[in-house]
């Protein structure tokens, strides 16, 4: 016998398949509750397992203004003690960072950009985060971020945060006292391997004309930055061309050779990757 009736024109379903229908529901709830629950725990397993890494956090500012900045984790953590980190100045921070923290960049109490961490390499790693202006017309911030690899060799990383018209290179080349001297352009937004020893960084606008010049002292396992700094602002204070590298480091840190003599890198430079920004 076939049961129907009408209510609010839709027919009654049979009994057997009331039941069938139940079955399934609770099923597809059952389902998607284990599916919730696998996901919440395959996360708190990656948290877990980033947490048994050691993440070093290098914060370059490349923001022109004549304050320095603060940096907080969250509201209330900052970082970087009660010296604000000024234009053109790195440092390197000890902190525990997890998926989900927010890094806020301050001028006394005001926010001047913030940066969200989405994920973090399953590896100790130097994990770098720059801050620089966006335009040349307004002072709104971006950040670049890289994550640097473990390797034996000395690394560095090339980043342009200059806003204006000028189209400056950078080179790296041997020091005045290597017994031959090698020069040769790093390209922006590229990681470059160097063999431990003396090199000078150099900004050129044109060709043999200096606008800036550094050292840099390539020691083992270390990971540098090389940033192209300033801007020409459509309105209010420009600042000029320079070059950062960071962190310095003391030639006494570089093995003697038999005479005595410091080292000079025999490579001046071996490109691994074009940086992959914001991997974190």
């Amino acid at each position: 016998q076939v049961f129907s009736a009408c209510f609010c024109g839709a027919p009654l379903r049979p009994p057997l398949l009331q039941a069938v229908a139940m079955r399934v529901a609770c099923w597809l709830v059952a389902l998607a509750a284990a599916i919730k629950e696998t996901h919440l725990r395959q996360r708190e397993q990656a948290v877990e397992a980033v947490g048994a890494f050691k993440h070093r956090l290098r914060v370059c500012n490349a923001f022109p203004y004549e304050a320095g900045l603060d940096v907080y984790r969250g509201k209330t953590e900052k970082l970087n003690g009660d010296a604000p980190l000024p234009y053109k100045g790195c440092g390197d921070f000890k902190v525990h960072l997890k998926p989900g923290d927010k890094l806020d960049f301050r001028v006394g109490t005001a926010s001047a950009g913030k940066f969200s961490v989405t994920d973090l390499p399953n590896s100790d790693s130097l994990l770098l985060l720059t801050i620089l202006r966006h335009d040349q017309e307004t002072t709104e911030s971006e950040f670049e971020s890289h994550v640097f690899a473990n390797l034996l060799n000395a690394q560095v990383a090339i980043i342009d945060t200059y806003k204006g018209p000028e189209g400056s290179r950078v080179y790296i080349q041997d020091v005045k006292d290597a017994k031959r001297a090698r020069k040769e352009q790093l390209r922006y937004g590229s990681v470059v391997a160097l063999n431990k020893g003396k090199y000078e960084v150099v900004l050129e606008e044109k060709e043999d004309h200096q606008v800036s010049k550094r050292k840099l002292v390539a020691v083992e396992r270390e990971s540098y930055v090389i940033l192209r700094v300033g801007v020409n602002a459509k309105s209010g204070p420009s600042y000029s061309e320079d070059l950062v590298v960071y962190p310095q480091h003391s030639e006494e840190l570089l093995t003697p050779t038999k005479s005595g003599a410091s080292v000079v890198g025999s490579c001046v430079a071996v490109l691994l990757t074009a940086m992959p920004f914001m991997l974190w």
